[in-house]
Formats: C-alpha cells, structure tokens, sequence
C-alpha cells in the first residue's frame, strides 16, 4: 500500500497540473463526439458503427481506469503516469497515420484511452489521500469542473477543426497534453510502494466481458449478450477463490458504496448517451454543419460548467450532498424535457438544454465523488475510486454505444408527442423518454440509499 508524505506534498500546485492533463484527457472523450455524422459518411457506415470511434475510447478508458486504481495500490504512481501519457500519445500517433482506415481508427481510439485513463484515475485517489475530508467536497467540485469542462469543450474543437479542416486532426491535438507531463513528474507527492502480484486473469475476464455486453447494447445479438452473462460469472468464481482478486470483494460489501456507484453508471451513462445523440439530431432537423454544431449549440453548455462545477462543490459543502443532487438532476431533466417537447421548434432551445444538462451534470458528478468517498476508509481509496471512474467511464461507453443503436430502430420513428410535428424529429423525441426515465431511476437510488446519511 502507498504512503504519501503530506509534508512534502504541495498538494494545489499537484492538483492544477494534473488538473491540465485531466483536461486534455476527457476532452478527447467527446471530442469526436461532434465529429461522429461526418465519420460515418466518410466511411458510408450507420451511426451504430460510427458510434464504434467513441465507444473505443471510453471501454479501454474505463478499463484503464480500474487497472490504474488497482495497480497504483501496489506500484510507483510514476511510473503509471509517464506510461499512460506515453501511450496516450502513441495512440494519437496511430490514428493520424491510420486514419483512412476504420478499423485503424478503432485501434488508435483503443489505445488512447488505455493511456488517457491514467489521468483521473490517480488524480481522484490522490484527493482521498492529501486532502482533508471537510475539504474534498470543494476539490471534487475543481476536479468536477475541469472535467466537464474537457467534456464540454471537446465537441466545440472537434467540430472547428472537423468543420474547417478534416476530422482526422483531431488525432494530433492530445499531443499537445505531454508538454504538461515533466511538470506534473516534478510535484508529484513522494511515495513508497508494497508490491504485490496483479490479477491479470480477473483483468481479462471483466474486460472481454464488458467488450461482449457493449456490442450487444449495438447489435443487440443475443450471443454477444451470453458471452458476457458467461464471462462475469466466471469473472465471479475466480475472485471467491483468488486471494487477491482484481475486483476487492469488500467492496461489494458496501452497500452504500455500491448505490453510489451504480447511481453515477446510470446518470453519467445515460448523459453521455444524450451528448452523443445531439450531432445526429442538429443534422438530422436542422441540417446543421458540423462546425456550427460545435459553436452554437454545445459550446454555451461548456461556459456553464465553470460556474456550476464550482457551485456544486461549495453546495456540497454547505447544503448537504442530497440538495446539490436535487438541484442537479432538476437541471438535467429540465434540459431533456426541452427536448422532448421541443425538438423541432428552434436550435436555440437545444442550446438551452446544453447549458441545463451541462450544469446538471457538473452537480451530479460532484455529489457522487463526494457520497463514495465518505464509505470509504484511506486504504480503500485506491480499489474503491478506481471502481467508481471505471463504472461510469464504462457507463459512457455503453450509453454512447446503445444510442448508436437506437438510432437505427424504426419502431422509435413513430410520433409521440404532439408539440413534435416534423417526422425526422420524432426518432429523437421519443428518445427523450427513455432518458428521463433512467435519470429518474438513478435520482431515486440515490435518495434511497442516502438519504438518512448525507444531509
């Protein structure tokens, strides 16, 4: 297990430097998110393959995600670091020289986020670690912050440089993330490590399980779907024999500890779901290109999260987690509720939903860092957010995946609402639905579970 030296931490000017990695790394989560109409035509693909650019890049996120947080319990988180920024950047190279090839794409993508992974991974057991409890509320709100910020921000880039330039560029701008690398190196916290062997039969098991069950939220091939049932209970008699499993089997112990894990899967995965549907409905009704898309309608939603990201921690803090969660998911549901009524009415009302949703989002990921960490105790910190960055980095993924699908099932065409009044509008309206109601689920599992304890 690590020790950090508090005395010779210099915990902010740490957290603001890696704070600028963390930013680059999320922002290449959605940056293609924009970009996602314009890939599937320059390859003549369906948006449930397309959505496959994504997808990629999340599953091995939040694979990447678990083995960092597991793996830095027993290893120099140095060494982690430099070896995620260093894939991170092979990964960007692979996809500029490959990118007339789609699977290549895919592959790039892949290896991205294996290296990107890395990044909030650390950076969210390091504030469990040199960071007062009374406190944390705040730093999770700084790191929520930047987080959605590289979120947000990333559709606004991809579609300047998709709109004016060529979408395959967008490989080369995390490059720029390793000019920060030798100054987070420099600060960070000084550490002593127990090693212990890794589970790696555990690693492989979760991972193809979770590659089988995303393919099926695409294809919906009910083979896919067994392959995955088959893997995770294999996945679950090897960790009741291993003596130290990939997954820790405390944790699942935990009953609030697991509801605040599986909130944020369910309102993160449902919220990336929605981001990744909005290019497709701007093109779709509005014949929007891709570089306005970017601009008018996702960049206003970016501008919001510096407020509410900030907001949400200090609410936190002050009111109790379960206010600023309300206040939250008031946000996101107002947002979805424009669209649902509104699809077709104006572009401006879809931004208004980007502001709604953006600052929601920023809430909500703020009380669920919060709400975890407090079931855990400091030695814990490593398995348990690394636990919860991979469920809802996976959740992004399989969100992102299944609206790819969605998107090509003719049974959702059919009108609904009556403000909708234009066919091409109902696919997305109607999709709406299935959004509100996960929201709702995620928002009364949390107040279920937490509401005796974190007034």
């Amino acid at each position: 297990m690590q020790v950090l030296h508090r005395n010779e931490v210099h915990a902010s000017r740490f957290i603001l430097w890696l704070s600028i990695l963390t930013f680059f790394s999320v922002m290449n989560e959605t940056m293609f998110n924009v970009s996602l109409p314009d890939i599937a035509a320059y390859f003549d693909i369906a948006p449930s393959a397309a959505n496959w650019t994504n997808t990629c890049f999340s599953l091995s996120f939040a694979i990447g995600i678990a083995m960092y947080g597991k793996i830095s319990e027993h290893t120099g988180m140095r060494k982690l670091l430099l070896f995620g920024m260093l894939a991170y950047g092979f990964g960007s190279i692979v996809g500029l020289l490959c990118h007339t090839w789609y699977p290549g794409v895919l592959i790039a993508r892949f290896i991205q986020g294996v290296g990107a992974s890395a990044v909030p991974s650390l950076i969210m057991v390091i504030i469990v670690k040199i960071v007062e409890p009374e406190k944390q509320g705040k730093a999770f709100g700084l790191i929520g912050s930047v987080v959605a910020f590289g979120e947000g921000l990333g559709p606004v880039i991809g579609g300047a440089i998709s709109g004016y330039i060529h979408w395959s560029l967008l490989f080369a701008l995390p490059l720029l993330s390793l000019l920060a690398l030798p100054f987070v190196l420099r600060t960070l916290p000084v550490e002593t490590s127990e090693r212990r062997p890794f589970d790696i039969t555990g690693a492989v098991l979760l991972s193809v399980g979770i590659f089988s069950f995303a393919l099926f939220t695409t294809l919906y091939h009910w083979i896919y779907l067994t392959a995955s049932l088959v893997l995770f209970g294999l996945l679950a008699l090897h960790i009741r024999r291993k003596q130290a499993p990939f997954l820790e089997p405390f944790l699942f112990r935990k009953k609030k500890y697991i509801a605040g894990v599986l909130t944020g899967a369910v309102l993160l995965g449902t919220v990336a779901g929605f981001f990744a549907m909005v290019p497709y409905l701007m093109r779709a009704v509005y014949h929007m290109p891709t570089s306005l898309i970017g601009s008018a309608i996702l960049f206003p939603g970016t501008l919001s999260v510096i407020l509410f990201g900030m907001l949400g921690g200090m609410l936190a803090d002050r009111r109790g987690l379960i206010a600023a969660m309300l206040s939250g998911l008031g946000m996101i549901v107002a947002g979805f509720l424009i669209v649902l009524f509104y699809t077709d009415r104006a572009p401006w009302l879809i931004t208004c939903s980007m502001i709604l949703t953006f600052g929601g989002l920023s809430f909500v990921k703020t009380v669920i860092s919060a709400s975890v960490a407090k079931t855990l105790e400091p030695d814990e910190a490593g398995s348990g957010m690394g636990m919860l960055n991979f469920a809802c980095f996976l959740a992004e993924g399989i969100g992102i995946a299944g609206v790819g699908g969605l998107l090509t099932k003719p049974w959702l065409n059919s009108p609904l609402i009556a403000t909708v009044t234009i066919q091409e509008a109902a696919l997305y309206s109607n999709m709406m639905l299935i959004f509100i109601a996960l929201v709702t689920f995620g928002g009364l599992l949390f107040a279920l579970s937490y509401k005796r304890n974190l007034q």
